[in-house]
């Protein structure tokens, strides 16, 4: 298994940016994929976007294409979710989970079996 701790979330100003980490540890020499979710108070869970193992492929939804960029560094075992232009429909807990398989576009969760504690996001109006 895949353990998984992200950090980097807080309070920000709308139009601010945040860089959220996901560390990985344990199974870290196989290779998976990140993905990251988000959760607003009374909300289903959404996909925001995932990165492959080698880092060559990445996909955001639409939502927050432009604004929010995804990267890795192997080396270190973390994944990054860098924020931009954040807007106040941006608040949410965000996820990172791990996946042993990556299909671009694929937004569901049934295939990430490893999940992180989640970090707050709050962007202010």
């Amino acid at each position: 298994q895949v353990q998984l701790v992200e950090s980097g979330g807080g309070l920000v100003q709308a139009g601010g940016s945040l860089r959220l980490s996901c560390a990985a540890s344990g199974r870290t020499n196989t290779s998976y994929s990140i993905g990251w979710f988000r959760q607003a108070p009374g909300k289903e869970r959404e996909f925001v976007g995932a990165i492959n193992w080698g880092g060559d492929s990445t996909y955001v939804i639409d939502s927050v294409k432009g604004r929010f960029t995804i990267s890795r560094d192997n080396a270190k075992n973390t994944v990054d979710l860098q924020m931009n232009s954040l807007k106040p429909e941006d608040t949410a807990v965000y996820y990172c989970a791990a996946s042993f398989s990556y299909i671009y576009g694929r937004t569901s969760d049934d295939t990430y079996n490893n999940w992180g504690q989640g970090t707050q996001v709050t962007v202010a109006s």
